[in-house]
């Protein structure tokens, strides 16, 4: 079984910017999900993956994911998933010993910077830059599956302010 364990954060400020690689527009978006798991499709450049992950809350979760063409990917984003599409630039940022993906989002989620961490273990350690702001790993609202159902810009002012 594959598993997933991460920790996300919202970003402050810019100085990420200064280790971070060229960055990699994507977009992604849902053919589906329930209470138990949501099915993705993503696209990055000229390739692209369909990806099952298990809807339970917290920094571990079990997660699937294949390569597909991204022809098909393009054709499956254009007619098959949930609007609006999730659109962002991730970037990847060293630090320590791990490499934090950092998403711009665009579109309808423009305003929202959020990083990530991917881990060994739940109780791995690791160095947690100054630019990670507030951990959001609880809160289902910053799950992209989420942004579809509620995107950022018709986030309240009390959701923007922090949790």
């Amino acid at each position: 079984m594959a598993e997933e364990i991460e920790r996300k954060f919202l970003v402050t400020g810019d100085t990420w910017r200064n280790a971070a690689d060229a960055g990699q527009p994507m977009r992604q978006g849902y053919l589906g999900g329930d209470a138990h798991a949501s099915v993705r499709v993503r696209l990055a450049g000229v390739r692209a993956w369909l990806n099952i992950k298990g809807a339970t809350l917290g920094v571990q979760r079990r997660e699937y994911e294949y390569e597909i063409p991204a022809a098909e990917a393009r054709e499956m984003l254009d007619h098959l998933c949930h609007r609006p599409l999730i659109e962002k630039t991730r970037y990847h940022v060293p630090v320590g010993g791990h490499t934090w993906e950092v998403d711009v989002f665009e579109g309808d989620n423009a305003g929202l910077v959020v990083a990530e961490v991917e881990l060994a273990s739940a109780e791995e350690a690791f160095t947690r830059p100054d630019w990670a702001g507030h951990e959001v790993s609880h809160l289902p609202r910053y799950y992209n599956v989420s942004l579809v159902r509620h995107p950022y810009r018709d986030w309240s002012a009390s959701e923007r302010a922090g949790d």
